[in-house]
């Protein structure tokens, strides 16, 4: 049961009518910054690259930033990644996708921003992890390089001269990491 200083889902979503970008952990808001150019770019070619290979092929669906995925109620958590895909199987069962999906996406990727701090959005990737998500995607633009986590002893760092991929996930879904940061 949320304590006197804790929201729910529905009082974030009257909060969200405000313009700032809002998530919502355990109970308690957290504000976002407005992401730069460089960032909303490479979050786009990711996106693009997922969306153009798994929408063809009626493997599912890929959401853009802003989408807010409700992982935990008493205390609810809403979290809103910069791409996400969820497989076809797993959306059909949803009634409604105008509110808040309430599931963990399959595949979540985070950009590294100039503003944000590597320690919340490693926190962030794990939060991901704990509520189900199976793999996530953390891209650096400073670094050139993706890591690919799956749990905390499960981790791949790949640079701009590899290829990503991720086939249990998404299937023959392949991304030059050299067109992802170029």
């Amino acid at each position: 049961m949320p304590d006197s200083s804790q929201i729910t889902a529905e009082q974030l979503v009257a909060l969200s009518e405000t313009g700032q970008r809002r998530e919502l952990v355990a109970g308690v808001v957290r504000m976002m910054s407005p992401s730069g150019g460089r960032h909303g770019q490479i979050a786009h070619r990711l996106g693009r690259s997922l969306g153009n290979h798994v929408e063809p092929l009626g493997l599912g669906t890929v959401f853009a930033a802003e989408t807010g995925f409700l992982l935990a109620r008493q205390p609810d958590t809403v979290r809103a990644p910069d791409v996400a895909f969820v497989r076809q199987d797993r959306l059909q069962s949803l009634n409604d996708l105008r509110g808040f999906l309430p599931l963990a996406p399959d595949l979540v990727a985070e950009v590294i921003s100039p503003s944000d701090r590597y320690s919340e959005v490693e926190e962030k990737s794990w939060s991901w992890i704990r509520h189900g998500v199976r793999v996530v995607l953390i891209a650096d633009p400073d670094n050139r390089t993706v890591q690919i986590c799956r749990s905390p002893r499960d981790i791949v760092l790949l640079d701009e001269t590899a290829e990503l991929s991720v086939d249990d996930v998404v299937p023959g879904w392949r991304m030059k990491l050299v067109e992802l940061f170029a």
